[in-house]
């Protein structure tokens, strides 16, 4: 028999076969909304208690950056042997305050020795011969001498009797050849004497001659035997200025060759503060700039007087020296920390530094919203930067609170959401 199906009423009817399909098209609806309205942003849990958070303020940016310089003498100079040898005593120790003329190194050199003995010996030598040559020549002058007073005795025996046959012969009372022979004698015996005396002339211009070459060569050789002494005298090596004994880089005994560097003594009557610059400024830092050293005793002030163009490792070298008073028992060798100003204070924007910096780079960071319960990412723009603040530029206003901790461990989290 029959049976009459009645048709579906109600709620019952939402659950047929038929409504499946109104079913997946009412959950694909759902589905595209859920997608339209859901929030991409990507979300992480933080602890508010490992945040640093801080105000964002408008305040006067000093333009400056803090560095850290080493104090050296403003004048240092090198000891250098002008001798080579082996140091045979050290009478100065290092740090010690020395005296111009003080005695620090003693060298000793057993070559130099037997080169002064060599020339000690070789100016006797030539003492000995010119001695010996004046005496030779003395004797010679004297035998000159002796012939010429014999050759003029005999010059006026000849004249006597020559004029005596002169006589004689006007008197036609001797032979005319008598009287040629006793004038020929006469003239023979002035002709030798003439001679003598030009041969006394000339060997006295020749002694004389000989003689002063001698004794410049004997000159010569006294200069040498000084300038040899001088240089036993260069291996005692003497402080050339008042100051401060440096590093003594030596030892008993060791081998010190000529012109090397065996110490250094530091004029404590001034010094400079050598410090190294990151080379991001480098354009800016020029001569003249000024700076401040905070010691105990005060603050001084420095001025760059030098700045080095190469760069090595990141970074540049510039001298800064004190325009006022030194700082009190200061020392060479010792870390001063300058803040060297760049520029004129401005009014700016300014955040605290902070670690932050390192993985953003100051092109964004979290902004804390008004109850602190989130910070959202926001993009910024940093300018300049000191020790203390940064300059912002772009992105953030007076009262608003910024994460400026490390954010590591953030990850790519566009929104934190902020637990107590």
């Amino acid at each position: 028999m029959d049976r009459t199906i009645e048709p579906t009423k109600g709620i019952r009817k939402i659950f047929t076969r038929k409504a499946i399909p109104f079913w997946g098209g009412a959950l694909l609806l759902l589905f595209i909304g859920w997608l339209l309205l859901r929030d991409d942003a990507k979300k992480l849990r933080v602890g508010g208690n490992d945040l640093t958070v801080s105000e964002v303020r408008r305040g006067e940016f000093n333009d400056y950056i803090r560095v850290s310089g080493r104090v050296v003498p403003m004048t240092t100079v090198q000891l250098s042997p002008l001798e080579g040898g082996i140091v045979q005593q050290i009478v100065a120790e290092e740090g010690s305050h020395v005296r111009e003329g003080d005695v620090i190194l003693v060298l000793s050199n057993e070559s130099l020795d037997m080169q002064i003995l060599n020339a000690e010996a070789d100016l006797a030598e030539k003492e000995n011969i010119l001695r010996n040559t004046l005496i030779s020549m003395e004797q010679q002058k004297l035998t000159l001498q002796q012939e010429m007073l014999q050759l003029r005795m005999e010059v006026r025996r000849k004249k006597r009797t020559y004029d005596s046959q002169k006589a004689l012969y006007q008197d036609n009372l001797i032979a005319k050849e008598a009287f040629l022979q006793a004038e020929e004698d006469y003239q023979l015996a002035q002709d030798r004497l003439t001679l003598v005396e030009n041969r006394a002339k000339q060997d006295s211009l020749y002694r004389s001659v000989e003689i002063r070459q001698m004794r410049e060569s004997l000159e010569n050789m006294r200069l040498n035997m000084q300038m040899i002494r001088k240089r036993k005298e260069n291996l005692t090596i003497k402080a050339p200025i008042d100051g401060e004994l440096g590093l003594v880089d030596v030892v008993l005994g060791q081998s010190v060759a000529m012109g090397s560097k065996v110490g250094q003594i530091n004029n404590q009557d001034n010094y400079k503060i050598e410090a190294l610059i990151d080379e991001h400024y480098i354009d800016r830092v020029t001569a003249g700039l000024e700076a401040t050293v905070e010691r105990q005793d005060g603050k001084h002030n420095v001025l760059i007087r030098k700045v080095y163009p190469e760069v090595r490792d990141g970074k540049f070298k510039a001298d800064f020296k004190f325009s006022g008073e030194q700082p009190t028992n200061i020392r060479n060798g010792q870390t001063f920390y300058l803040n060297l100003q760049l520029g004129q204070p401005v009014e700016a924007i300014l955040i605290p530094r902070g670690a932050f910096y390192q993985t953003t780079g100051g092109k964004w960071i979290y902004v804390l919203s008004p109850d602190g319960t989130k910070a959202v990412k926001r993009e910024i723009r940093i300018g300049r930067q000191n020790p203390q603040y940064y300059e912002v530029l772009e992105g953030l206003e007076p009262g608003e609170r910024v994460i400026t901790s490390s954010y590591e461990r953030f990850g790519e989290a566009d929104e934190l959401v902020v637990s107590s």
